[in-house]
């Protein structure tokens, strides 16, 4: 009888089966994995050039808007302080109106007293003129009105207003010899520039010596 069946090997016998094949790992998948890091590399690279990019242009648009809210807050401002002095420019002129006329029934007043004949100056009447004429004066310093211009001192252009010239040699050249209306200032500004007459002489012409 045959002992070997079937081609099986004998036990005890060094013949063993063939394991299976292992396929080997291909250069090509490797390669292919680096590529595709250095791909994903590359296009990380590229986001964040983009992202900077995007960042700069997101930072000068935010410049350029700080920028123009700090002109149109300047704006505002300027807007606002026009509009204040405007308010306060109208309000002095409504003011200097009021007062003026004000000055104008002072001015009557000034006329009524200086001519009061001398024999009813003690009436009663004419003093209680005067009570009224000295409260209206209390009222006009109350609100920061002050008389200007007087007889005797120089004249000056910028508080008065010559209106007539006298020739007349006793006072230097210039001078005020009459106040003909009251000039007033309000808060160390000009309200009304008082009128006045000038002296006019010639101090520097000289008559000749006679020998």
């Amino acid at each position: 009888m045959n002992d070997r069946t079937n081609g099986a090997p004998k036990p005890g016998t060094d013949q063993e089966p063939a394991a299976a094949a292992t396929p080997p790992i291909g250069g090509s998948r490797a390669q292919e994995r680096i590529a595709a890091l250095d791909t994903s590399s590359a296009a990380t690279s590229a986001r964040i050039e983009e992202l900077e990019a995007q960042l700069a242009m997101a930072q000068s648009r935010v410049e350029e808007a700080e920028a123009g809210w700090q002109r149109a807050r300047a704006d505002f401002a300027n807007l606002k302080r026009r509009h204040e002095e405007e308010r306060a420019d109208l309000a002095a002129s409504a003011s200097d109106r009021l007062l003026l006329r004000v000055l104008e029934l002072a001015d009557d007043f000034d006329l009524a007293v200086e001519h009061v004949p001398e024999d009813v100056r003690a009436t009663a009447w004419v003093e209680g003129i005067g009570a009224i004429d000295r409260k209206l004066r209390a009222l006009l310093e109350g609100e920061g009105i002050q008389p200007m211009g007087t007889a005797g001192e120089p004249f000056d252009p910028h508080t008065q207003q010559a209106i007539s010239y006298e020739d007349d040699t006793s006072v230097p050249d210039g001078t005020v010899t009459r106040v003909l209306q009251r000039g007033y200032t309000v808060r160390d500004r000009v309200l009304r520039p008082a009128l006045v007459a000038v002296a006019r002489n010639d101090d520097s012409t000289t008559s000749p010596d006679n020998d």
